[in-house]
C-alpha cells in the first residue's frame, strides 16, 4: 500500500533570512563592543611589552643591549639616510619606559586614549627603523587608532572612573 506523505508547509522552517539574523545575534552577543575594544587593548599591548621587558636588568636599568642597539644597529630610515639616533642612550631608555608603562596603562584601560597615542607614536618610530616591517606596522597603528577613536570600553579604570568620580549621581 502507498501512503501519501505530506511536504509540510515552507512556513513551518525558518527562512534563510531568519537564519542570517540568528546568526548575526550569535555574533553579535559573543562580539561586544565592549568585548572587541578589551581584545584590541590587549594585542596592541603585547608586542610592546615583550618588546620593553628585554631591554632592563632591573628596576630603571636598561640592559647593555639596549643601549648598543639604539648606538650601532637601529637607524634612522629619513630621507638622505639613514641616520643614526640622536642621544642613543636616552632614546634607549625613553623606547624601553614607553614599551612598559604604555602596554600597562592599556590593559588596564587607564589613560587608555593616551596611550594608545603614545604607541602610535612609537609605531611610527619604529617604522622609520625597520621600514620592511609594514605589515605588522599597520595592523599596530590601526590598533592605537581605533583604541583612540572609540576608547577603552566598559572593561576599564577609565570607564570606572567616568561612571562613579565624574559622574556620581548614577
Amino acid at each position: 500500500m502507498i501512503s501519501e506523505q505530506r511536504i509540510a508547509p515552507a512556513t513551518a522552517m525558518p527562512s534563510f533570512g531568519a537564519l542570517i539574523d540568528r546568526a548575526n545575534g550569535l555574533v553579535q552577543t559573543i562580539a561586544t563592543p565592549s568585548m572587541v575594544q578589551l581584545a584590541l587593548r590587549l594585542a596592541l599591548a603585547v608586542p610592546f611589552w615583550r618588546s620593553g621587558i628585554l631591554k632592563w636588568t632591573g628596576f630603571l636599568k636598561l640592559s647593555d643591549v639596549a643601549v648598543t642597539l639604539f648606538t650601532d644597529e637601529f637607524m634612522l630610515h629619513l630621507p638622505g639616510g639613514p641616520y643614526h639616533y640622536p642621544i642613543p642612550a636616552t632614546m634607549a631608555f625613553l623606547s624601553g619606559c614607553g614599551e612598559i608603562m604604555f602596554p600597562v596603562l592599556l590593559v588596564l584601560g587607564l589613560g587608555t586614549r593616551f596611550a594608545a597615542l603614545g604607541l602610535l607614536f612609537m609605531t611610527v618610530i619604529v617604522e622609520l627603523t625597520v621600514p620592511d616591517g609594514w605589515p605588522v606596522h599597520i595592523t599596530w597603528a590601526a590598533m592605537a587608532l581605533a583604541i583612540m577613536a572609540y576608547g577603552p570600553g566598559r572593561v576599564s579604570l577609565d570607564h570606572l572612573f567616568c561612571r562613579f568620580v565624574m559622574r556620581p549621581d548614577r
